[in-house]
């Protein structure tokens, strides 16, 4: 699944550029708003690559911001032109809000994505029949596998696509052992944990019970890591926020994230833990 050709990212593209542009001439949102006549929420959402452009917009404000280079202004164009148009994953626009919607901009453009989670498995890395038992008690059938199928359709591009980011997992040992849907679907999770480890761009390691109290003990999180800009910061707990801006908050899940890889279990060690805990359920 390509992931170079989604208006999203061509969105993104414009955000950055023509963020930096603006603050290189010092001037603010509301500045560069006045003097081209917009409203200030006009250039907010451009900026956070929310909406399309279009070339004759990117003109102006290419002008505003004093951008001379034609190659670049030439591969703005092509990206303002391509921005328009929905995102892979507007056909599920009736199961999710905006929060996540937008989160998921940022998710197709990662370089890296890091991922801990106390409780259950990472849902990149649920199996479907696992997915929908965890869905069972909160949601109906029909919007569970819904949910579901966007489940896969974003393992499918952080796992399986042509260029697939980095992608790092610490799951919790409690994860393990919680039976989600019954001895048979957390097996075969849990087997499905052993597979993916074996794929060249995914690390998955396991935080033992030993480990003691951390940062986010009880709380999962997501970073993501981009090639040409700062990490995002995404919180489920807080109403699907995905953060850019609180930077205090960012480096510490950052540094989180480092002490959790340097004491969860890593290679063999991980996966012969899974593999215990997966003999030792009741297959009966």
């Amino acid at each position: 699944m390509p992931r170079d050709v989604d208006p999203s990212l061509n969105r993104r593209r414009l955000r950055i550029a023509l963020r930096k542009a603006r603050e290189a001439t010092g001037q603010s949102q509301g500045q560069a708003a006045h003097a081209l006549d917009w409203s200030l929420s006009k250039i907010m959402r451009i900026e956070q690559g929310v909406v399309s452009l279009s070339v004759t917009d990117l003109r102006a404000l290419l002008q505003q911001y004093e951008v001379t280079d034609p190659q670049l202004s030439a591969e703005l164009e092509e990206a303002a032109r391509g921005s328009k148009g929905a995102s892979w994953w507007a056909e599920y626009n009736d199961i999710m809000g905006p929060g996540f919607s937008q989160y998921l901009g940022y998710e197709s453009a990662a370089a890296s994505i890091r991922t801990y989670n106390p409780i259950v498995v990472p849902g990149f890395l649920q199996t479907d029949e696992y997915a929908m038992a965890l869905l069972a008690p909160r949601v109906d059938e029909a919007r569970a596998r819904r949910i579901v199928e966007l489940r896969t359709a974003r393992q499918e591009r952080a796992l399986e696509g042509d260029e697939p980011p980095w992608t790092f997992f610490v799951v919790d040992e409690a994860a393990l052992h919680r039976q989600i849907g019954g001895p048979r679907v957390q097996r075969a999770q849990l087997q499905h944990l052993i597979d993916l480890s074996e794929r060249p761009k995914v690390s998955l390691q396991v935080l033992p019970f030993t480990a003691g109290a951390h940062y986010s003990t009880p709380n999962s999180f997501i970073l993501l890591g981009f090639t040409d800009d700062e990490d995002l910061l995404y919180l489920e707990v807080q109403g699907n926020q995905s953060m850019r801006d609180d930077h205090e908050l960012i480096v510490r899940h950052q540094e989180c994230f480092e002490y959790l890889r340097e004491i969860a279990l890593r290679g063999d060690q991980a996966i012969d833990l899974i593999s215990r805990i997966r003999e030792g359920i009741d297959s009966s």
